[in-house]
């Protein structure tokens, strides 16, 4: 008897992890082919030439489960010894698979950020069945792409061309190229179903490639290639309701896998990307009927940073930005993309309308300021221990997509594990005060929880709402 799915089930985004020859439409009658050459079209030229380019990813870590505090209480021992199992400290071992493109003969590979997010360990295994331990270059967590670099090459290694990912269009041939399922390199074959999609929601950059290709959990990390072999996007991510494809795939455009590959081969440990300097909103069709726009698109100034490259370029707060280099924008989303992906240092043209009339602004592409960090890590036996917080400046407000007008220290990373996870920090959260104590920075988290105290009352401020907690001890 068949099973019956829900209908209305929820779908879920699921971590995975050209041109087309064009002829002119007519009307044909069914026949015989005529000649061997009608009957053996094939991709395998294409498959040949992209292959061995495509590697299999395999990351660990170890993870250490910390035994019950109870067996620390001498009472507790005296008693009962060391007869029960994990008296001791235990340790286990989380693997992830998905796959790479090496994209440089001396063995750099891009993947996905969350094929190897938290790894200490990286092997890849290449389609001659070689595996060679990697190194991690770079990791971005808002691209959700990282670099590689194969240990101790002594070879060159086959790698992909980068293509255009500007260039294609909708309907174009593509084959996606990973190790679905940890089943072996797979190849499948599809189209552009379409471009530009950014309510994905997969990284801070929603600005994907979609699709029809075969792609499934295994896929992440591996190479979506147009009809002359060359890469122009990274299969990152499936729509499904039971985990296998139903031909809704997302990839990274490659232009994008440009900017993190630059800064990797630099020698930088994070992307240096442009900063605006402006809170953007998009435009609902209220927004564009009270603007007498024509259709709701485009990205709209909300805010401006004094100090920033769009104050400087003349941006006020309800400019509407419309394309970036003549690439048109149509929400917020797409401008992050475009303006994202232009190199620091030069300048970038955005359209402009401003009350009905239209023109051109001048942004130069700076990064944010850095400012003073001072980074600290909180180990104290407090509901803080295992934060990683910093001062919050624009370069990290940027970052984390936070509100430059923020004041405090943010959290930066959390520590498996650690009390402050299971306190529910989360990266990205503003500290704002401890005990009515403001946090103005670092050094005053730092002095607050060296204090003993029996609560713990916490202002936090996430995703621009104010959250007031308080913990006993």
């Amino acid at each position: 008897m068949p099973h019956l799915f829900r209908i209305a089930a929820i779908a879920l985004l699921v971590p995975l992890l050209s041109a087309a020859a064009s002829a002119q439409a007519q009307l044909t009658v069914p026949r015989i082919p005529q000649s061997r050459g009608e009957i053996s079209l094939s991709f395998a030229p294409v498959v040949k030439k992209a292959a061995p380019a495509v590697v299999n990813v395999y990351a660990s870590r170890v993870i250490r489960q910390s035994r019950n505090p109870l067996f620390d209480d001498p009472f507790f021992r005296q008693f009962f010894g060391d007869q029960f199992p994990g008296m001791e400290s235990r340790e286990r071992v989380q693997r992830a698979l998905g796959s790479g493109v090496i994209v440089d003969p001396s063995g750099i590979i891009v993947t996905n950020y969350h094929v190897i997010e938290h790894a200490d360990q990286v092997k890849v295994a290449l389609l001659d069945k070689r595996e060679f331990e990697a190194e991690i270059l770079l990791r971005d967590q808002r691209s959700d792409l990282a670099v590689l670099k194969i240990k101790d090459a002594h070879e060159r290694f086959p790698a992909l061309e980068f293509g255009d990912s500007d260039a294609i269009e909708v309907g174009d041939l593509v084959l996606a190229i990973g190790d679905p399922f940890g089943v072996g390199q797979t190849v499948t074959q599809g189209i552009i179903s379409a471009l530009a999609r950014t309510n994905v929601g997969i990284s801070d950059y929603s600005f994907f490639i979609q699709t029809d290709a075969a792609i499934n959990p295994g896929n992440s990390g591996g190479a979506l290639v147009d009809m002359s072999g060359r890469l122009v996007g990274i299969n990152t991510a499936i729509y499904s309701q039971s985990g296998g494809s139903i031909g809704i795939g997302f990839a990274i455009p490659v232009n994008m896998v440009r900017v993190v590959l630059a800064s990797a081969q630099s020698g930088g440990k994070a992307v240096k990307r442009p900063w605006f300097g402006a809170k953007l909103q998009n435009v609902t069709p209220e927004i564009a009927e009270s603007m007498g726009l024509k259709r709701p698109s485009g990205a709209l100034v909300a805010d401006v940073d004094p100090g920033g490259p769009a104050a400087q370029a003349g941006i006020k707060p309800g400019d509407l930005i419309v394309a970036v280099d003549g690439q048109p924008v149509d929400d917020q989303a797409s401008f992050g993309y475009r303006f994202g992906t232009k190199p620091i240092g030069g300048i970038v043209q955005l359209s402009i309308e401003r009350n009905g009339k239209s023109f051109t602004a001048h942004v130069r592409l700076a990064s944010a300021p850095e400012g003073a960090l001072d980074e600290i890590t909180i180990k104290t036996d407090t509901p803080f221990s295992g934060i990683k917080a910093v001062n919050l400046s624009p370069a990290v407000a940027d970052e984390l997509r936070l509100d430059t007008s923020a004041k405090g220290v943010v959290v930066l990373d959390v520590a498996d594990g650690s009390a402050a996870e299971s306190v529910g920090f989360k990266r990205g959260d503003i500290i704002v005060s401890v005990n009515d104590q403001k946090i103005e920075k670092t050094r005053d988290l730092e002095r607050v929880t060296r204090e003993r105290s029996r609560s713990w009352k916490i202002v936090l401020n996430r995703g621009g709402r104010e959250i007031a907690v308080v913990l006993r001890g």
